[in-house]
């Protein structure tokens, strides 16, 4: 096959992650011609392509795709990615990302493409959006649809939340669980104790974990209120927030007002490939945001052993199976979040029942290549209905 992947910017995210591995795997795995169109990777996230991992991928960078609305600058986007459809005559064009999305489907419609599907990995509309811009992002996805002949949900939540919102009938939906490289989870235990060290974790702490970018909505607010209450009852407790964004020196402000500095751990940015290992040097996951498709970092701790601890959101529940993999916390519940935290850090045997339990049920699913495979499946079928 001939495939073109279109997203807006791969920047080092779960959605990026996803598409990489996709994109490797169809090339490396199945010998498929494949290109990846993006735009430039900016903000404090780091660049995925630039830590070498696209090898000898085919990159096409288009400097005016870029998420911010600009109706000019969305044109020359849209043209150029026409363009490039036509030089390169894809069997498929997959898109990601809402304005990559929107973009590259009209694009690949327009340019009679046999294949046009788009993954959902989180929806463009939410409730923390005023009414106005809920009802034009609605409204965009609802059209960008009509445009495409298969969408792919990284969750069945994901697919509700779409149907329920009039984006598309469900038939037009199939739900494949966004893949990850497994076996660094399943490794991750040998360097618990070399990364403890690193960050001077003391053998008798119990390190609750965050892994993810210090945005809003990522729900870090939630999480320092909810520490201070742990903290007071076993203070034995740390916080290891992974990551870096705009939000880092505010948080760091309110924790040292609130008294928790020696208690919290930021890294920064880190690459990919250090996640495995911070995952491990954890004894339980935290995470708070309040909007996520599928958050990556659930599965990759529930595969590296650990149980974890999330609001209720999206398709958390499809991974966090109260007193099973974790807990489940009503969105927004700073006392539960709090309860359920200290439950875990006062219950080691609970941990590593929760953990390898997260282990044996979510190991095969996750793996890149099953993704990959279901993905390479669906464009077989809308090929062959064409």
């Amino acid at each position: 096959m001939r495939v073109m992947h279109v997203i807006t910017r791969m920047i080092i995210g779960g959605a990026q992650e996803n598409t990489l591995f996709n994109c490797l795997d169809l090339k490396q795995i199945y010998g498929d011609d494949v290109l990846l169109v993006t735009g430039p990777a900016d903000g404090p996230e780091g660049d995925l392509l630039q830590q070498g991992r696209g090898g000898d991928l085919a990159v096409e960078l288009i400097p005016d795709l870029k998420r911010a609305i600009h109706p000019a600058r969305d044109y020359r986007a849209y043209k150029a990615i026409g363009r490039l459809i036509a030089d390169f005559q894809p069997d498929v064009v997959h898109t990601h990302s809402a304005k990559g999305g929107m973009l590259g489907r009209r694009a690949a419609w327009a340019n009679r493409v046999p294949a046009v599907l788009h993954t959902v990995h989180g929806a463009p509309f939410h409730p923390y959006q005023s009414t106005l811009a809920r009802q034009v992002f609605r409204g965009c996805e609802k059209v960008a649809a009509t445009w495409c002949h298969q969408m792919i949900s990284v969750a069945d939540a994901m697919t509700d939340l779409m149907v329920d919102a009039g984006v598309a009938s469900r038939e037009k939906f199939v739900t494949i669980y966004s893949g990850m490289d497994v076996q660094p989870y399943l490794d991750a235990h040998l360097h618990r104790q070399s990364i403890r060290q690193k960050y001077q974790f003391a053998d008798d702490e119990i390190v609750i974990g965050k892994v993810a970018r210090l945005f809003h909505l990522k729900g870090h607010d939630d999480l320092v209120t909810a520490a201070a209450t742990v903290i007071k009852s076993n203070p034995k407790v740390r916080f290891l927030l992974v990551g870096d964004g705009i939000l880092r020196q505010s948080l760091q402000s309110r924790i040292d007002q609130l008294g928790l500095a020696k208690h919290f751990v930021f890294t920064g940015l880190v690459p990919p490939a250090e996640v495995p290992g911070l995952m491990a040097a954890m004894d339980v996951l935290v995470h708070t945001s309040l909007r996520e498709g599928l958050a990556r970092a659930l599965p990759q701790a529930l595969i590296a052993g650990r149980p974890v601890v999330t609001y209720d959101i999206d398709g958390a529940r499809e991974v966090a199976i109260n007193d099973q993999t974790g807990f489940l916390v009503p969105p927004g519940n700073v006392a539960e979040l709090a309860s359920r935290i200290g439950q875990l850090a006062g219950d080691p045997a609970a941990c590593a029942r929760m953990g390898e339990a997260g282990r044996q049920r979510f190991t095969d699913q996750f793996r890149h290549e099953t993704m990959t495979r279901r993905i390479r499946e669906t464009y077989q079928q809308v090929l062959g209905r064409a």
